[in-house]
This record gives C-alpha cells, structure tokens and sequence, in this order.
C-alpha cells in the first residue's frame, strides 16, 4: 500500500525556520514528481514547491521564491522542504503529494498519492 507520511511541522516565530519531510512507505519515489501544497484555513490548497520526478526540474509559487527549497534523498525515500526566513501568511497544513511523472506537475488534481498533511504555525 502507497502511503506518505509527512512531519518536521510546528510552531515557530517569525522568521524561523522549519524543515518538512515527506517519507514514502510502499513504493519508491523515483520518477516520481513531487509537490509541496497547502492550505490555511478558508482558502484554497496552493502549490508550494515542485519537483520532476527525473528530468531535475524544480519551481516554487512566487511567495515562497527564494525562501523555501525542495530536494529529495532517493536512498531515504524522502522529499523534503526546507522553510526559511518563515512569515505569518505561511501558516497553514502542509502536505506533499506524488505522482509518476518525469517533468514537474504543478496541478493539484494530477497527483494521486497524497500524505495526511502536517501543520505549520508562523506567530508574528
């Protein structure tokens, strides 16, 4: 059975930091693509981060550009998501989603493995 497991989430202050890890349980992430979404409460979830599962593509949301970063360990079977510089509007839950693809997947909806989510709270 497919299953990621996302944690690394919490509380933090205003420009801290916090690292997300999506591990996979199942199957392996190669060739997969991999997104970072989240949604806060009474919006829309947003895509984040994106990753191609084999062509090294990788691109953020503009509101995260320049202070998040996704990689991934292909002998850990973990992505992660390496948050700085870390602000108020960036509360939300945070999940990462898989899907077999080589390029970068930007679509919500295209994925079709998903983890539970894990919560990031930035105080000001």
């Amino acid at each position: 059975q497919k299953q990621l497991v996302e944690s690394g989430g919490g509380l933090v202050q205003f420009g801290e930091s916090l690292r997300l890890t999506c591990a996979a349980h199942g199957f392996s992430l190669a060739h997969y693509a991999i997104g970072w979404f989240r949604q806060a409460p009474g919006k829309e979830r947003e895509g984040v981060a994106y990753m191609g599962g084999s062509d090294g593509s990788i691109d953020y949301a503009d509101s995260v550009k320049g202070r998040f970063s996704i990689s991934r360990d292909r002998t850990k079977n973990e992505v992660y998501l390496q948050m700085d510089s870390l602000k108020p509007e960036d509360t939300a839950v945070y999940f990462c989603a898989a899907t077999f693809r080589g390029v970068i997947v930007r679509g919500a909806g295209a994925y079709d493995n998903w983890g539970q989510g894990t919560q990031v709270t930035v105080s000001s």
